[in-house]
């Protein structure tokens, strides 16, 4: 069997791998280079000789965390904006295609990374799967707008790139088994983040059918002034002066002014106007966002679309420990030093660094997701739309449900490499992937995973366990301790 498909630009030959045929490292938009960084992407060129597409692009230039899903060393390049389709048949099925927005905080990640690979959803639901690149850090979310208006779209370029993708996979994916009008969005952290964000923006309206933002939501994006100051900061530590000196610069030269205004963007006064989030995030008034994401959401935006959302149930259990002294002046910080008492009557015995990690998964993940599910549920065109989740299986050890632990789970991708250090000592918990599993393929396929949707009155979730099962209002009292709280 031919494994060469024709694109809108051109053939590219794919490989058999794991079962299914993977088209790796295929140009969704013209390399950002050159008199093309920091502007809105813009189409590839086309070519004519069939296009080896077999081995996964490097990825947008970043500095290595350590974090779960990116720890090996990363191959990068600017030239950056590739993406990769895995399907079961190169045929006219028209099936249900789940496209992935990585994580990484908006500064690492790729869509390479093997918890990503879409086998298993290839081979278990007949679903085709796609996971893009997007520029990230200061050459994806820096906002040079006062340069002029061919850089309007700076502050959220890596926005305007998720959603150029999602037009390739619109107009190109029925040529590799997939059907343009059964379309799920999908990613973990700052993919979930974009994953909202995307479902905010006018220009992707329509694109899509279904969402699954994964311990991410409709928050996390930069006010104009906070992306102004952001931008002063960085043309700062950038030496740059002008536009010509920002397309002069070095990529690496723009890693260590990225990595140097993170530092300095912990100083009180920069938080106080951040509120929270950290430089190099989406920039609202741009193109891609124009206004704050939830209330486009509360709005209507994305109202069609049915969403899979939830969260990890101990998110932050990568926190260094705190002292008393440091819980408060997180719960200061977070908008209300009353939070502590809460925490305090809600974990009794737990000591400060245990409520530090409750406190900051719930500010960070858990309360955003539970206003985006209510923000739907009062607009009557997206009421009865919203499934929520809580996943709760425990590593063995410190992680518990660590933050982007579900995502090998979700995946039914237990055995790839990193995934056994995080799931510890013992035996594997495949039956809690299993159902996980099965869930995501339900929803991608037919909008539904399989237990009552979100509401205001039971507001019921699956928690996901060695035993999964509905549970009505898991946040409950902590819910009610973040009310008017931002």
């Amino acid at each position: 069997m031919s494994l060469t498909v024709q694109t809108t630009y051109g053939p590219v030959e794919g490989r058999d791998k794991d079962g299914v045929f993977l088209f790796a490292g295929i140009p969704y938009a013209a390399p950002p280079v050159g008199s093309r960084r920091f502007k809105a992407p813009e189409p590839p060129g086309s070519w004519s000789e069939t296009r080896v597409a077999t081995n996964f692009s490097p990825a947008a230039p970043q500095i290595p965390s350590g974090g779960m899903t990116d720890n090996a060393p990363v191959k990068w390049d600017e030239d950056c904006l590739y993406l990769n389709v895995s399907t079961p048949a190169l045929d006219d099925a028209r099936r249900p295609v789940l496209v992935w927005i990585h994580g990484g905080g908006h500064r690492t990640g790729q869509g390479a990374i093997p918890w990503y690979s879409g086998a298993s959803f290839a081979r278990l639901g007949d679903i085709v799967t796609v996971s893009i690149n997007y520029r990230l850090g200061a050459l994806g979310f820096t906002d040079l707008s006062r340069f002029g208006e061919e850089y309007a779209t700076s502050g959220a370029n890596g926005t305007m790139d998720q959603i150029c993708a999602l037009a390739w996979v619109r107009d190109n994916i029925a040529s590799f088994g997939g059907d343009p009008d059964k379309i799920t969005i999908a990613g973990e952290s700052a993919g979930g983040f974009s994953v909202a964000t995307v479902m905010a923006s006018p220009l992707a309206a329509g694109m899509f059918r279904g969402a699954i933002p994964q311990s991410g939501a409709a928050h996390h994006t930069l006010t104009r002034e906070a992306a102004a100051k952001v931008t002063d900061l960085f043309l700062e530590e950038l030496g740059a002066d002008s536009i010509d000196a920002l397309h002069a610069a070095s990529v690496d030269d723009i890693l260590a002014a990225q990595a140097r205004v993170d530092k300095r963007a912990q100083d009180p006064a920069v938080q106080a106007l951040l509120r929270g989030v950290a430089a190099f995030y989406p920039a609202q008034g741009t193109p891609a966002v124009p206004i704050d994401p939830l209330e486009a959401i509360r709005a209507g935006q994305a109202a069609d679309a049915r969403v899979l959302i939830g969260t990890n149930k101990d998110e932050a259990t990568l926190l260094q420990e705190m002292s008393d002294e440091k819980l408060a002046s997180q719960a200061k910080r977070f908008g209300s030093p009353a939070l502590v008492d809460a925490y305090r009557a809600r974990y009794p015995g737990a000591n400060a660094t245990e409520l530090a990690i409750a406190m900051s998964t719930d500010q960070m993940f858990r309360v955003p997701c539970v206003r985006l599910a209510e923000a739907r549920e009062e607009n009557p065109a997206s009421k009865g739309k919203t499934w929520m989740y809580r996943f709760d299986w425990e590593s063995r050890g410190r992680l518990k449900s660590t933050h982007a632990l579900e995502i090998p789970f979700a995946f039914n991708n237990l055995d790839k490499p990193g995934v056994a250090v995080f799931l510890g000592e013992g035996p594997k918990p495949q039956g809690v992937a299993d159902v996980m599993h099965k869930a995501w393929i339900d929803f991608v396929r037919d909008g539904n995973p399989g237990w009552k949707a979100y509401d205001l009155v039971e507001r019921t979730n699956m928690r996901f366990d060695e035993v999964s099962s509905p549970v009505a209002d898991p946040d409950d009292s902590m819910r009610q301790a973040w009310e008017g709280i931002r």
